[in-house]
C-alpha cells in the first residue's frame, strides 16, 4: 500500500500509471488540464471490476494542502483558495459494473472565465455496498456507503499560463551514524503560479581531476508559491577525494538549470563534509 502519495485509501499498489485495489482497477490516477479560462476540456477515467460480484461505484470529490513533505492533507470540497472541485463534472458519477466489466468515466473541466491560475483537487471512485437504514453513512445517500476508495489527481493550468519559476536552496548533509549511504536535502520553492514537475540529481566533480559524475534523477511534483523538501542519497562510489556536489534541478527545456552545491571530502575509511563547505546557486 502506498500511503506516502495519499492516493489510495484501499489495499493496493500502482503500476504503469494505473491503480489497482483488492477488487478493482483505475487509470489513469492523474489528469492534468490546460483549458483556457471560460472554456472546457474533457478526458476520459477507466474503471474495472475485478471482484466477483456486482458492484456499485460512486464519484465524490476532496482539496487537499500539499505539504513540503510530499505529503496532502485532505480537506472537503471547493473549502481552498485553489480548488477545482467545482469546476469538474463526472458522466456517470454512480454507476454499476459486472464482474470483468469496465467503464470509461466522461472527466470535463468547465473553468470560470476570470480563472487564470493554476488549481487543483482530488476525484475518488468508491465502491459502495447497501445498508440497513439504521447504519447508513448520513454523508452520502440513504442505504450506501463506501467500502474503499481510490483517488485521481486532477490539475489545471491554462496553457496560456507559462509563469514557472523555481530556486533551489538550503542544501545541507543529513547524514545519520546508521545511514549506509550519505544524505543529502534542500529545499525546491515554486515562485510561479504552475504545478512545476522536477527532476533532481546530485552531480559530483572531483575538484583536483575535474571528473564529473551524474547520479540518478527523482522527480518531485511542486505546487505554486509552495516548497518541497527533497532527500537526495549519494552511492559509495566515488574515489577518495574533493568533490563540489551540486543539486540539480530541471524542471523543462525551456528553463535554464537551478541548483546548488557544497564542497564534500570523500575517503575510504571515512567520508565527512567539509566544515567550510561553501553554498551558491548554479548559475
Amino acid at each position: 500500500m502506498n500511503k506516502n502519495k495519499g492516493i489510495l485509501i484501499a489495499l493496493g499498489i500502482i503500476l504503469a500509471g494505473k491503480l489497482f485495489s483488492q477488487d478493482f482497477e483505475v487509470a489513469p490516477v492523474m489528469l492534468d488540464f490546460n483549458a483556457e479560462p471560460a472554456t472546457s476540456q474533457t478526458k476520459t477515467i477507466t474503471v474495472k471490476n475485478h471482484s466477483s460480484k456486482r458492484v456499485s461505484y460512486t464519484v465524490t470529490f476532496a482539496d487537499f494542502i500539499p505539504k513540503s513533505t510530499g505529503e496532502r492533507n485532505l480537506l472537503p470540497p471547493n473549502s481552498t483558495k485553489r480548488s477545482c472541485a467545482n469546476w469538474v463534472n463526472v458522466n456517470p458519477a454512480f454507476f454499476e459494473l459486472n464482474p470483468g466489466e469496465d467503464i470509461q468515466l466522461q472527466v470535463t473541466m468547465l473553468v470560470p472565465g476570470e480563472e487564470f491560475g493554476s488549481a487543483w483537487c482530488m476525484l475518488f471512485i468508491q465502491p459502495t455496498r447497501e445498508q440497513t437504514s439504521w447504519s447508513a453513512d448520513k454523508q452520502l445517500a440513504a442505504g450506501i456507503t463506501v467500502s474503499g476508495r481510490i483517488g485521481v489527481l486532477v490539475y489545471q493550468s491554462p496553457k496560456s499560463n507559462q509563469n514557472y519559476s523555481i530556486k533551489v536552496s538550503n542544501f545541507q548533509e543529513i547524514t545519520k551514524p546508521s545511514d549506509s549511504n550519505r544524505r543529502f536535502s534542500a529545499v525546491i520553492e515554486n515562485l510561479g503560479d504552475k504545478i512545476t514537475r522536477c527532476k533532481v540529481f546530485l552531480l559530483a566533480s572531483n575538484m583536483i581531476t575535474a571528473e564529473e559524475k551524474q547520479f540518478k534523477a527523482t522527480e518531485y511534483v511542486v505546487f505554486p508559491k509552495l516548497s518541497r523538501t527533497v532527500e537526495m542519497e549519494l552511492p559509495n562510489d566515488l574515489p577518495t577525494g574533493k568533490y563540489a556536489l551540486a543539486i540539480i534541478v530541471d524542471y523543462g527545456p525551456k528553463f535554464p538549470l537551478e541548483g546548488s552545491q557544497l564542497v564534500i571530502d570523500v575517503k575510504n575509511d571515512m567520508p565527512v563534509t567539509q566544515p567550510d563547505s561553501i553554498k551558491q546557486e548554479t548559475p
